[in-house]
């Protein structure tokens, strides 16, 4: 295909995190309907609007492409953890949120993603590295944030939460209505309580009435009561935002 001019069109952004996933998004849906072997870098390009000089240079591969919006993703996290000022165990469950309800508000991609991937041996192994890369995200996160954290605590602890967080993200995609935020906030709590000394005791939400909202939360004997307010305040706040 012929080049397209510097400046117009979506080359303009190529070297944006939304441009990467616009191509991304093209690519897994040539992936789905076409197959992966057959799908050529040049069908991409085309169907994402930019060049196929555009393409090689925010892309090494159509490996890398399929999993561009992960790369998206891994980044969010590593800036939410670096801006947020909430206990460090706290945020490390907060970005495995972000990255959960990012992949719910697009399921179609995911489902498309999870379909083609599935049919790939080296796309599945990819896959496998790039859930590791999260994990790391989080470990060297906690390991900066509470130094004084045993360091079993903190491996365990970030492979239960992304393990959790891989588990009910595949279920979400495969159509289990169970797979909610509320269920990972749950199982994330759960985690997080049993490695965080102190840590408030998660009570699943309550069955309300039409229209009533009921909080219930149980903290340990002992825990300052300004802890306990932030704590219920925090969980106000995201049920009214």
């Amino acid at each position: 295909m012929s080049e397209r001019g510097e400046g117009t069109g979506p080359d303009t952004n190529g070297d944006t995190a939304d441009f990467r996933v616009h191509v991304a998004t093209q690519a897994i849906r040539l992936f789905a309907e076409h197959g992966y072997e057959a799908t050529t870098v040049d069908q991409i390009a085309a169907a994402a609007g930019v060049s196929r000089r555009t393409f090689f240079r925010q892309f090494r591969s159509k490996e890398d492409v399929i999993f561009a919006d992960h790369e998206s993703l891994i980044e969010q996290a590593s800036a939410y953890l670096a801006s947020t000022v909430v206990d460090p165990w706290e945020a490390v469950c907060e970005a495995a949120h972000l990255v959960f309800d990012r992949y719910r508000e697009n399921r179609e991609l995911s489902v498309r993603r999870y379909q083609v991937v599935q049919r790939v041996p080296a796309l599945r192994d990819r896959e496998l590295v790039t859930g590791y890369r999260y994990e790391r995200v989080f470990s060297d996160y906690l390991r900066d944030a509470v130094p004084s954290a045993p360091p079993l605590d903190v491996v365990g602890f970030t492979a239960s939460v992304t393990a959790c967080h891989n588990h009910l993200l595949r279920a979400m995609i495969r159509g289990d209505e169970h797979a909610t935020p509320e269920a990972l906030r749950d199982a994330l709590a759960d985690i997080r309580r049993k490695f965080v000394p102190g840590a408030p005791v998660h009570e699943p939400a309550t069955t309300a009435a039409p229209g009533e909202i009921v909080t219930v939360v149980t903290y340990p004997a002992g825990t300052p009561a300004d802890e306990v307010a932030r704590q219920v305040r925090r969980q106000l706040e995201a049920r009214h935002p």
